[in-house]
């Protein structure tokens, strides 16, 4: 709708998880490092969280890429149990056939095909994304599952990737032998006002972009109002893109994303409570304006009156 306006080759701000788009900031160069010493140090157990949208799954498709042609990888997506119980996702994420109708005869394919890949060399991982939302029990066996390495190097390597409720699960008394297993884990932090100006920019460039679309005053708004959560920024970014084309502008300033934000009446975002209104008519008030010109100085140091 709008890429040819801006002269783009595809929408920057897709919600949908694309490696080709993964920015490296600090933070997320740490997380996939860790994900990448976890796997090369033969860890049983490596954990990774973060916020809701903060690019976990993003990062876990780059580490697939990158594994697929040294690990044989299974990912498991949905934890929810009225899936089926974990043997079932299990043999489903490694594409393995079992015609077995119980726990038992599933669990003896599990090994049959972990002793498989480990006779031919080659490591066996399974990660588990959105793993907070895996029940006590299913995370028990989980554990029970991984006692394949016993006594002998390490078969089966799993990875889990969550959001903060996964901690807090883990750390629960019945899952002590559990958390004993970790042996590498991370928890992703939402970017700086510094790091959203860089992924808004690298993802544009990525998209095709060769001129400067937002100006600093809207990328300071847009950290502002997500937090700094990649999800978020996409969001807002994608809506601002399209209000803009609308608009007739090429250029999006801080009042592009206050519009975006004035329509959004969900889905996170960050209303600046005491500091500045988020009404409609934000724009024509300039009290109101005024605040949400102190907030983004504090918060970021960009002045939106350079933008006016």
């Amino acid at each position: 709708m709008y890429t040819k306006f801006f002269g783009l080759s595809k929408k920057p701000f897709s919600l949908i998880p694309d490696p080709s788009f993964l920015y490296l900031s600090e933070k997320h160069k740490k997380a996939l490092t860790t994900l990448q010493y976890g796997l090369v140090s033969q860890a049983g157990f490596t954990v990774i969280t973060g916020e809701i949208g903060s690019g976990k799954t993003t990062l876990i498709r780059s580490l697939l890429d990158k594994l697929r042609s040294e690990c044989e990888v299974g990912l498991i997506t949905n934890t929810h149990s009225a899936f089926g119980d974990l043997l079932t996702w299990v043999l489903a994420a490694f594409k393995i056939e079992s015609s077995a109708t119980n726990k038992a005869g599933r669990y003896q394919a599990f090994v049959d095909f972990i002793t498989e890949k480990s006779d031919s060399h080659k490591r066996v991982v399974l990660i588990v994304d959105e793993a907070q939302n895996m029940d006590i029990q299913t995370l028990e066996e989980l554990r029970l599952l991984s006692n394949i390495n016993v006594n002998q190097d390490i078969m089966l390597q799993l990875v889990l990737v969550g959001q903060p409720e996964l901690v807090e699960k883990l750390n629960r008394p019945e899952l002590v032998q559990f958390s004993q297993r970790i042996s590498i884990e991370y928890h992703l932090q939402p970017l700086s006002y510094q790091e959203t100006a860089k992924y808004i920019h690298y993802r544009l460039k990525v998209a095709g972009s060769k001129d400067t679309i937002f100006h600093p005053s809207a990328c300071a708004a847009l950290y502002c109002y997500s937090g700094g959560v990649p999800r978020l920024i996409n969001n807002l970014g994608d809506l601002a893109l399209v209000f803009a084309f609308a608009a007739d502008k090429k250029k999006i300033n801080w009042k592009i994303i206050v519009d975006v934000v004035s329509e959004r009446t969900t889905g996170g975002i960050k209303r600046f409570e005491g500091k500045a209104c988020l009404t409609p008519n934000i724009i024509e008030r300039a009290a109101e304006a005024e605040k949400l010109r102190r907030a983004l100085i504090e918060e970021t140091g960009v002045d939106i009156s350079k933008d006016l």
